[in-house]
């Protein structure tokens, strides 16, 4: 099979189990996973000599098997929030290794206590950092997620409902769109919420749920995507014990 050109056509031979085509995307955009890795950590990173580029590359394949277009705005999108997730999963592990001060710390004296303190406390500060990162890049991506639904994150505090009671049929009614495949395959392929059969499936007015329209996509979208942090935010729970990260 010859290999397409455009990375769109090669990645989905490489999905289709084309091995050359997944090789030539890896190759194409290594240079793409070495700039997120070394924005990520602050300094230049290597090929072939620092963890952090294997890492990035490994979750960079990782992208490919799991993409999915009805879900996700791009690839690259898509792949840069894996790589940073892996990375940061990385240098968190790296950083608990520093974070763990042994009870016999506590019997040393004056400087190398202080020592030991600061840099217990410095890994703790890397790890906020760090997850920091993870929520921002998870913003960023959920930001370009809303524009296929030509929503923007002002608009979407603008329209959120100010009460309890409008905010949980909201919230009642974006569930229902998201364990529903039928309505969710809806909602991905035209962009629109399916208010006649949403209308039968909750204890909520056309006009209510039209009102809230955009609110309920948006509550909807992050109970079908990769939004760890938004999820635990709005309380959602995926079936089989809550949402983890692939």
């Amino acid at each position: 099979m010859a290999l397409e050109q455009d990375p769109d056509r090669l990645l989905l031979q490489a999905r289709e189990g084309v091995q050359e085509a997944r090789e030539e995307l890896i190759r194409r955009f290594t240079p793409f996973v070495l700039t997120v890795a070394a924005r990520l950590t602050g300094r230049y990173i290597r090929l072939g000599e620092d963890d952090e580029a294997s890492i990035g590359l490994i979750a960079f394949n990782e992208a490919i098997d799991n993409f999915d277009n009805q879900r996700n705005p791009s690839f690259l999108t898509f792949a840069e929030m894996v790589i940073r997730r892996r990375l940061i999963d990385y240098l968190r592990k790296e950083g608990r290794l520093r974070q763990d001060l042994p009870f016999s710390a506590l019997e040393t004296e004056g400087e190398n206590l202080n020592a030991t303190l600061a840099e217990a406390g410095a890994a703790l500060e890397i790890d906020r950092r760090l997850e920091l990162a993870d929520r921002q890049a998870e913003i960023l991506f959920f930001n370009q997620t809303l524009a296929e639904y030509n929503i923007t994150l002002d608009e979407l505090v603008r329209v959120s409902p100010r009460h309890r009671d409008a905010r949980e049929r909201a919230l009642a009614a974006a569930r229902a769109v998201a364990s529903n495949p039928i309505l969710s395959r809806y909602l991905k392929e035209r962009k629109e919420l399916p208010l006649k059969a949403l209308e039968k499936e909750v204890e909520t007015s056309r006009k209510t749920l039209e009102r809230h329209r955009k609110y309920i996509i948006a509550m909807a979208l992050i109970m079908m995507g990769d939004f760890d942090y938004l999820q635990e935010y709005i309380g959602y729970k995926k079936r089989g014990g809550g949402s983890g990260r692939r």
